[in-house]
């Protein structure tokens, strides 16, 4: 098969190379791939991976191969699915429990989109308990999983602040968000819950806008400052809050369940997906540059080719 692997000796980094089938475990189905996206933290991994790595994580194809111990969907079924590595190939194998049958209506492109943006915005507000009637304050609101937490904190009952350009204001706030404010030192509310991805300043400012026994949950540092913390940031006025972090890999088992409720709320409309670029595989320096620029809100899909 052919996969997307990194290689010294491409100008981008990545090269389309032949490579050994995928041979699934008896808990693992064989995903034929049409559509992957990109993750900023793929940025990352591409700088330090080795050669011959094959990069992707967010999948949407369908079932080549059923799982041998008779777990999951059955030949043919259309899926989406989170894998940790190797998505960016024509063919990939998957454990059951990570795979999700798509509604007929959601397009492999959408589904794309929301394995790892859509799990950790799920994941990141369910830190927040019951969401009915609180207040929430939501950093780098603009991008792919900012854009899903606005959406999925409104529809759980929330009151919604997005901190992101004021470029973005008028279509985050068509995503449920009541107030949209350019910087986080703006915002005015005491918030029960706060999904921090910025640091550095930003986090400093969310522990003075914590509501008491609120909950920030850290799940970035897109600045790349670090955050000077003590007890006096907390005490007055912030008693009991506590700084959660979360890294989807760490975040427990369900995904393929999480998945699946997330594509329901897709298809009945209640959960907008951006794709904001669409490219064939062959043309991953176009998306990669594209996302190291921030030229885009939302997500960039790659097209693979059988």
């Amino acid at each position: 098969m052919l996969a997307l692997v990194i290689s010294s000796d491409s100008a981008t980094g990545l090269s389309i190379s032949e490579l050994a089938e995928p041979q699934p475990a008896s808990n693992e189905a064989l995903v034929s791939v049409h559509a992957t996206s990109l993750n900023r933290g793929e940025l990352r991994l591409l700088s330090i991976r080795p050669n011959g790595w094959i990069p992707g994580q967010d999948i949407a194809g369908i079932v080549e191969r059923a799982a041998a111990d008779g777990s999951g969907p059955a030949v043919g079924a259309r899926v989406a699915a989170l894998v940790d590595q190797a998505g960016w190939a024509q063919r990939v194998a998957v454990p059951t429990d990570r795979l999700a049958v798509l509604p007929d209506d959601v397009s492999f492109a959408a589904a794309a989109t929301l394995p790892v943006a859509g799990t950790t915005a799920l994941r990141t507000l369910r830190h927040g308990g019951d969401l009915a009637g609180q207040q929430v304050l939501i950093t780098g609101a603009s991008g792919a999983v900012g854009r899903f937490q606005i959406q999925l904190a409104r529809e759980q009952g929330a009151s919604v602040t997005a901190i992101a350009a004021t470029r973005h204001a008028e279509d985050l706030r068509g995503l449920g968000a009541e107030q949209v404010v350019e910087a986080i030192d703006l915002a005015e509310e005491p918030f029960s819950l706060i999904t921090e991805s910025v640091g550095g300043k930003s986090l400093a400012h969310a522990i003075e806008r914590v509501a008491p026994g609120g909950t920030i949950v850290m799940f970035g540092s897109s600045s790349g400052d670090l955050t000077p913390i003590g007890f006096r940031q907390f005490v007055p006025d912030h008693e009991g809050a506590r700084l959660q972090t979360f890294a989807y890999y760490t975040s427990g088992p369900g995904i393929g369940e999480d998945i699946a409720s997330l594509l329901a709320l897709v298809a009945a409309g209640r959960l907008e997906t951006r794709v904001a670029l669409t490219v064939p595989w062959t043309d991953i320096a176009e998306a990669l540059n594209a996302l190291r620029q921030r030229s885009f809100s939302g997500k960039a899909v790659l097209t693979i080719t059988g």
